[in-house]
């Protein structure tokens, strides 16, 4: 169950009865599907990081727009910080396998309109559940009543508001992220971290990108705070909303 989640919701997929499923289903019920990762985020946050921000999205998107949080699926494809002390990571081809076989049942199940959130946005790892999107869809393309999938990163909004609120250089383990979770579990923050901007090669392919941000930080996390972080939750919230009422339409 996610954090700040309460009992009697009818929000979480797998508290449903077989019955209640049944039903949920038949009305058209959207599904949120949230994903993360185990990796590092400093030495400031808990290495469920990315899990507890899309979670947390997932369940106030839910709340807002009435639909069905799916059981989380909190390994990802960590390719840059795989290195760091703690991330543990899956392959692409792994991640990619278990999100088609995920998003088939749900159709199997009568679920056509599905939204999977990722608070890890990494480029493979986004690309990975993409292209099992792509694949399910693909897949009943010449049905009638053919599934709807969108997939998308909270920081696809969250980034949003770089260069207007905050440096536009932040990024992992920044302000932006390190607010976000002292708004969610602040229990979970162990100091302040250090601030980190590295400059990471555009072109270049490296094995070790580790050593380009050995504090495992890439940004500011020294002036994050409870205040920004549920500003930038909220405003999250509402644009992943819309995006359910595209669904629905």
């Amino acid at each position: 169950m996610c954090p700040n989640s309460t009992k009697n919701e009818n929000i979480w997929f797998d508290e449903l009865s077989m019955p209640e499923a049944e039903k949920a289903a038949k009305e058209g019920k959207v599904v949120i599907i949230p994903c993360g990762s185990v990796e590092e985020h400093g030495t400031h946050l808990p290495l469920c990081t990315d899990s507890l921000q899309a979670e947390y999205i997932a369940l106030g998107v839910a709340r807002k727009a009435g639909c069905l949080v799916a059981p989380p699926l909190r390994y990802g494809l960590c390719n840059s910080t795989r290195n760091f002390p703690g991330t543990i990571t899956i392959t692409f081809d792994s991640l990619r396998n278990i999100m088609v076989d995920i998003l088939e049942d749900f159709v199997r199940n009568g679920f056509k309109k599905l939204l999977v959130i990722t608070g890890h946005a990494g480029g493979s790892h986004m690309t990975a559940i993409k292209l099992a999107g792509k694949t399910v869809v693909t897949n009943h393309m010449n049905e009638n009543d053919r599934p709807r999938i969108m997939v998308c990163s909270d920081y696809d909004f969250a980034f949003d508001l770089r260069g207007k609120d905050f440096d536009d250089r932040d990024s992992h383990a920044g302000t932006i992220e390190t607010s976000r979770v002292m708004a969610i579990r602040s229990d979970l923050i162990k100091g302040k971290g250090m601030q980190n901007f590295p400059n990471l090669p555009r072109f270049e392919i490296t094995p070790d990108p580790e050593r380009y941000f050995p504090s495992g930080v890439m940004g500011d996390p020294t002036i994050a705070s409870s205040n920004k972080g549920q500003k930038i939750n909220n405003y999250v919230i509402d644009q992943i909303v819309k995006l359910v009422k595209e669904l629905e339409q």
